[in-house]
């Protein structure tokens, strides 16, 4: 009995996990206006300043690099500054746009 009920949690959690990272692209979209002055507003990037490519790019990457960045895990003092007042919501919601940008 007890697997059972353990089971059925954890599909109830990963099921609300599914739904809980879903980003909001136009909530994003307007997240990323700061996110343009190094990257552009399409994502294009400029590789001679050094600022990479974001259009083309999973949201799930995109997440996990955002995030990264805010844990400490992906270490560049910029984006590091830049991620520190993002919430996951925020960073799913970027997530979203940024897969929008072809």
């Amino acid at each position: 009995m007890k697997k059972i009920v353990m089971s059925v949690a954890a599909l109830a959690m990963v099921a609300g996990f599914g739904s809980a990272v879903a980003g909001d692209a136009a909530a994003g979209k307007a997240k990323f206006a700061v996110c343009s002055g190094c990257h552009g507003a399409t994502g294009a990037g400029n590789a001679a300043l050094g600022y990479p490519k974001l259009a083309g790019q999973s949201a799930a990457d995109i997440y996990g690099k955002l995030s990264g960045y805010k844990s400490g895990a992906r270490q560049n003092a910029t984006m590091q500054a830049m991620t520190a007042g993002l919430s996951d919501a925020d960073m799913h919601n970027i997530a979203a746009h940024v897969a929008t940008l072809k």
